[in-house]
């Protein structure tokens, strides 16, 4: 049987890998309700993607995908929590506050699926969204949520996580990263 890299892996299932433009531009917000119809497409092609990933890779913390993950440079995500708990929808979402205090774990991205990198991130934030029919939502999340919404939008603002890593740091290879026994969110 022929091992196949992480990575290769999500490039198969439809995931745009790192190098790739899209990964490193904004992407363009939605008018709702005027684009409604778009949104709704585009999510349920997110949901789609998310159910295809989640077919060949648990997710026990949780994960996540954005648009520009499968190719469409819109502000859209999807946000699957840990457990049975429905998925988040994130439509032009905008982190308004974050709280002073931090932690900093390991994640992984879709993107580039065989390292894992220790990010720093606020153990709560306040976001921003656009719901369908054009009402602004404010949501407040806390600690592991705070970390995938954070990383989602990070995405949605053409940053990779390596972008918050410290400067020197670099990720280690999945295989390493196992043998770490540290916790960390997916992407």
């Amino acid at each position: 049987m022929i091992d196949v890299r992480p990575s290769q892996q999500m490039r198969d299932l439809g995931v745009v890998q790192h190098g790739a433009g899209i990964l490193s531009e904004p992407a363009r917000a939605f008018d709702l309700p005027a684009e409604r119809d778009e949104a709704e497409r585009i999510t349920d092609e997110l949901f789609a993607a998310m159910e295809r990933i989640g077919q060949v890779h648990p997710f026990a913390k949780g994960m996540g995908i954005a648009a520009p993950q499968i190719g469409i440079a819109r502000a859209a995500a999807i946000v699957q929590p840990p457990g049975d708990g429905p998925a988040i929808t994130l439509l032009n979402p905008r982190i308004t506050a974050r709280s002073g205090q931090t932690d900093e774990q390991y994640e992984g991205c879709l993107s580039f699926f065989d390292v894992r990198g220790l990010v720093l991130r606020p153990l709560k934030i306040t976001v921003e969204t656009t719901a369908l029919a054009g009402e602004t939502v404010t949501t407040v999340y806390e600690r592991g949520l705070a970390r995938l919404i954070h990383h989602e939008v990070d995405h949605l603002d053409g940053l990779l996580y390596t972008a918050r890593m410290f400067p020197g740091v670099e990720p280690i290879p999945v295989e390493e990263y196992r043998q770490t026994g540290r916790s960390w969110a997916y992407e």
